[in-house]
């Protein structure tokens, strides 16, 4: 039985996912590449997109950040309509090409990123660099970091705006052993405060105290997505 706490009356319906997909479907030049696919991501969970070279892990996250147009299936964000303000406002891109202008410095970008996203509360520019280990990097221009350094300041602007669904694809390529675990320290923190992660990776994975599910694209396992994971960590 349900404890008296956390019973629900008609009153006060459980609140709608931060994320809800029902049948996408995604095609090129009449190809499937994936889909029908059905899944939600909560807030507070972080949802591990799972399938082999091809299967479109990509390219859904690439959908659901509004940057390609699905040929089935309807999307929603706090159970409405996710249309592109609401994607602007809700979600965040970590993709292959990190959007970094290489004239301006690490902190200008974060500068550029603030004025169209907007800035979370309690943190700036700068304490994001030092969060994610390029303090004393504020000056130096984008195209002058290394490989890891342009990945870590992908990770800052994540920190700086204020976008509550994560959608990381790869992000621990071009990391070293430390800047792995400062994905998965960055990960916990963030559905720690009620944000959410769909992650696509060969590798590691989130760990730590979160709330973890797996969506496979593989054709034998659809039928099965978002099934339970155990909880890593």
């Amino acid at each position: 039985m349900t404890p008296p706490s956390l019973e629900r009356s008609p009153d006060h319906p459980a609140p709608p996912p931060l994320l809800e997909v029902r049948g996408l479907a995604f095609a090129r030049n009449d190809e499937p590449i994936f889909g029908p696919l059905d899944f939600h991501v909560d807030a507070g969970e972080a949802v591990l997109v799972h399938g082999a070279n091809g299967r479109g892990k990509t390219t859904l996250l690439r959908v659901l950040a509004g940057l390609l147009s699905a040929q089935a299936g309807t999307v929603t964000i706090d159970g409405e309509p996710a249309d592109r303000e609401a994607i602007s406002r809700a979600c965040a891109l970590l993709g292959h090409l990190l959007g970094h202008k290489g004239e301006l410095t690490a902190e200008e970008n974060l500068r550029f990123a603030r004025g169209l996203f907007g800035q979370r509360q309690g943190i700036s520019p700068v304490s994001a660099l030092a969060a994610v280990g390029l303090a004393g990097f504020e000056d130096s221009p984008a195209r002058q970091l290394s490989a890891g350094q342009k990945k870590r300041l992908a990770l800052a602007r994540l920190l700086l705006v204020p976008s509550r669904l994560w959608l990381l694809d790869e992000p621990y390529a071009n990391l070293d052993l430390e800047g792995i675990d400062l994905v998965n320290r960055l990960v916990a923190h963030h559905l720690g405060r009620g944000g959410a992660a769909l992650i696509t990776s060969h590798g590691a994975y989130a760990t730590g105290a979160v709330r973890t599910r797996t969506l496979s694209l593989d054709p034998q396992t659809e039928a099965a997505n978002a099934a339970e994971e155990p909880t890593h960590g």
